[in-house]
């Protein structure tokens, strides 16, 4: 009978996982084809996550995924204001009104626009 060991065994996402970081760091020129082959060999031999783990030691930690400048809500918002302003704008000019009455309307559409920004920055709303 086989002694008991304290080490994990790799699953299929562990492998998968550490096989795309090496694909990654091979594309940045960080390894050569050779050294890429070879320890793409190794991770699908691995048997425990110890041996996983020592194929990446020497490479940076990948950097974390960047937030989007506009998330999704403000661009979402931002292009109803253009869409309104559009329309307002049309609408001033088949009524041939004497002064440019959709200033104020748009004007407020793009306070709220900056209010939503400014609130998402400070962290008031819930992330989506």
């Amino acid at each position: 009978m086989n002694a008991p060991t304290n080490r994990i065994r790799a699953g299929d996402q562990d492998r998968e996982r550490v096989a795309a970081r090496l694909q990654q760091a091979s594309g940045e020129g960080r390894l050569t084809l050779a050294e890429t082959e070879d320890r793409l060999a190794a991770v699908y031999a691995a048997t425990y996550v110890d041996e996983l783990s020592g194929l990446t030691r020497d490479l940076p930690e990948p950097a974390p995924p960047r937030a989007p400048r506009f998330p999704v809500p403000l661009r979402v918002h931002a292009a109803v204001v253009a869409v309104l302003s559009a329309l307002l704008i049309a609408r001033f000019v088949a009524s041939g009104a004497p002064f440019f009455w959709p200033a104020a309307p748009m004007f407020w559409l793009g306070v709220s626009l900056v209010l939503h920004a400014v609130v998402r920055a400070r962290g008031r709303l819930v992330p989506y």
